[in-house]
């Protein structure tokens, strides 16, 4: 808790009140969120206007509304003028919740594919050589590996309000490290502006959510905002545009990848791994691990090296690294292999296909649809991705949201290639039925698009569905 003076003092702002030594226990952009003694961000978002739920906040106990823009506004508690609504909502809810991220080893993990991956194979590792790390993002929160029953939105970055209170818990409960997703979204819109970043990871620059940031130029922006926050940068040295975007780096930079120049380089990719790093080198075989998947390792490695924990401190539990739930997810019965995906994107379809293709004995039969509300710019190259590798394309539905589930397939059957066998089953589940029905003997079933999830969202309902749940039921009917 801060007196409201105390909280504004660094900060840009007006007062309209009478009263300014009021006691804040709380703030929050969500109206059924507040609580007495909270500050209600009342800022226009992009379909909804936080004007609209002061009176709301009023009533629940807000002590004081903060708003973004000079309007008319007479109300019985304070109002704080601030020029940025998103950076206030960030700078408060570090500081209310005792700025944890200053005593807490924060490492943020950026890149249009792999975070996931990338994040839970620092946790396990951190965890190997006994420090207690948590895991933030798309699968929720991981303490020590083990998902916790805390409530969080699903979200790949937790908005400030709610990631600040969460490392605060972290540090309480003896967490020492956090390792979180940093997604172009989440950087764009100041969720980890207010959060002192250890360690920055930039993996890849793809071609996704173009559309969400209004241009190419607008996403890359937003990933240069880690590269300049974090005191040090590990970047991948293959990746043209992360290199362009290391050239900003304010601070120290590393180099991981398969280039001469990287400080840890991948000298030879197959079934083993030549690693190169600075204390030496070292040869490592990795179990049932993509080629694609040993530049994430990699990633990983070099982490644990700034660190200060040595591959050689390392080297066995490297080799037991797994892949998290939803990630290259296999399920075998009956001859027939099905992979379980999140690939989303034509990079990532691109390169999971891709790694299968060099493995595949005879058919691989691709299930996928694109989400709705999102980079439609990406339909027609997944269709291209999925045809130029598969025997048999099944385009179907994802999370089609509030967008019509026929053109989101009609999008993507634009990019398909002549002569090849594809199929538009709508319902995903019958599309999931119809591969594994269609599947025989040293056959690949590829499931992409939503691997881990538990839902789908079909105009503004949210269903039960896991593409494994499915899978599973199928292959015992097979």
């Amino acid at each position: 808790m801060l007196l409201l003076h105390e909280l504004l003092k660094d900060w840009p702002c007006t007062f309209i009140g009478n009263t300014f030594k009021l006691p804040i226990k709380g703030v929050t952009e969500h109206s059924k969120r507040v609580k007495p003694g909270f500050l209600f961000v009342a800022r226009k978002g992009n379909c909804e206007d936080g004007f609209s739920y002061i009176e709301e906040a009023i009533r629940l106990g807000a002590s004081a509304i903060v708003v973004d823009r000079t309007m008319p506004i007479y109300l019985e508690v304070p109002v704080i003028v601030v020029p940025n609504g998103r950076r206030f909502l960030s700078y408060a809810s570090a500081r209310l919740a005792g700025n944890p991220s200053e005593r807490l080893t924060i490492i943020a993990v950026t890149g249009t594919n792999g975070k996931t991956t990338v994040s839970h194979f620092i946790g396990q590792l951190l965890k190997s050589v006994s420090v207690k790390a948590a895991v933030l993002g798309t699968l929720g929160v991981l303490v020590d590996g083990v998902k916790t029953s805390l409530e969080t939105p699903q979200m790949t970055t937790l908005p400030a309000e709610y990631l600040h209170p969460l490392l605060a818990e972290c540090e309480k409960n003896g967490v020492t490290h956090v390792v979180m997703e940093a997604s172009s979204l989440g950087l764009s819109t100041e969720r980890l502006t207010h959060c002192e970043i250890d360690l920055g990871l930039l993996l890849n620059i793809g071609e996704d959510h173009y559309d969400e940031h209004g241009s190419q130029e607008a996403y890359l922006q937003a990933k240069k905002r880690l590269i300049q926050m974090a005191d040090t940068v590990i970047v991948n040295r293959d990746d043209e545009q992360c290199m362009k975007l290391a050239q900003t780096a304010i601070k120290k930079s590393i180099y991981f990848g398969e280039a001469n120049q990287a400080d840890f380089q991948l000298i030879k990719k197959n079934a083993y791994m030549m690693l190169k790093t600075p204390t030496g080198q070292s040869e490592i075989k990795l179990k049932k691990m993509a080629n694609f998947n040993q530049l994430n390792v990699l990633a990983a490695i070099s982490t644990l090296d700034v660190l200060s924990y040595t591959f050689k401190k390392i080297e066995a539990p490297v080799r037991r690294l797994t892949l998290p739930e939803g990630r290259m997810e296999r399920i075998e019965r009956s001859g027939v292999t099905v992979m379980i995906d999140y690939a989303h994107t034509p990079d990532a379809l691109e390169t999971v296909l891709q790694s299968l293709d060099e493995a595949c004995q005879r058919n691989i039969i691709v299930v996928f649809g694109c989400g709705g509300d999102r980079d439609q710019g990406k339909r027609k190259k997944m269709g291209e991705v999925a045809s130029r590798y598969a025997t048999m394309v099944i385009v179907t539905s994802d999370n089609p949201r509030y967008e019509d589930p026929v053109q989101i397939i009609n999008d993507v059957v634009e990019g398909i290639l002549p002569n090849t066998m594809y199929d538009i089953e709508i319902d995903r589940k019958k599309a999931i039925q119809k591969a594994i029905t269609k599947a025989q003997d040293k056959d690949i079933v590829v499931i992409a698009g939503k691997g881990h999830e538990k839902t789908q969202q079909i105009g503004g309902k949210v269903y039960p569905f896991s593409d494994k749940d499915i899978a599973e039921q199928y292959l015992l009917e097979k």
